[in-house]
């Protein structure tokens, strides 16, 4: 996305300055809430080469395995979400559970990624055996994504 800012002659620098700001590929102000399907980590290769090589940081019930890489399309970070069939047998049971890491992940992202130079491939695992609720894995989410950060810097 780019944007052109320029043809207002009243504050020449202001609007210089909002163009570099808003045309910075480290600072994306619409990143907060998409997670659209190019941020989507679905590279078998990718995922086998992130749970062999990978590191991880454990928030629980959450743990995120990552790796630093490169895509070939620019996005920054791609992620997986995943839930054990061992603990959730019913496939309700799961998709709800991986609709609300999505949604967790999407609504704090934009807090905590902003600023990260390095692009990571990213898995997020439920490692709990019980059904969670939304504020509670909201809660998770950002202490996960806030420990991620603190360890990558």
């Amino acid at each position: 996305m780019s944007f052109n800012l320029a043809h207002n002659n009243s504050f020449p620098y202001f609007y210089r300055i909002l163009n570099e700001i808003l045309n910075n590929s480290y600072f994306n102000p619409f990143m907060s809430f998409k997670y659209s399907k190019s941020e989507k980590l679905k590279s078998k290769k990718a995922i086998e080469r992130l749970f062999s090589e990978g590191k991880s940081v454990t928030a629980y019930p959450l743990r995120l395995v990552y790796l630093e890489h490169t895509f070939d399309d620019g996005i920054q970070f791609k992620t997986g979400v995943s839930v054990s069939k061992r603990h959730f047998k019913n496939a309700v049971d799961r998709n709800r559970i991986k609709r609300l890491i999505r949604e967790a992940y999407r609504l704090n992202k934009g807090d905590h990624f902003n600023n990260n130079l390095a692009s990571y491939a990213l898995m997020i695992l439920y490692i709990g055996k019980d059904e969670i609720e939304f504020t509670s894995m909201n809660n998770s989410m950002n202490e996960l994504l806030g420990a991620f950060v603190k360890k990558v810097s």
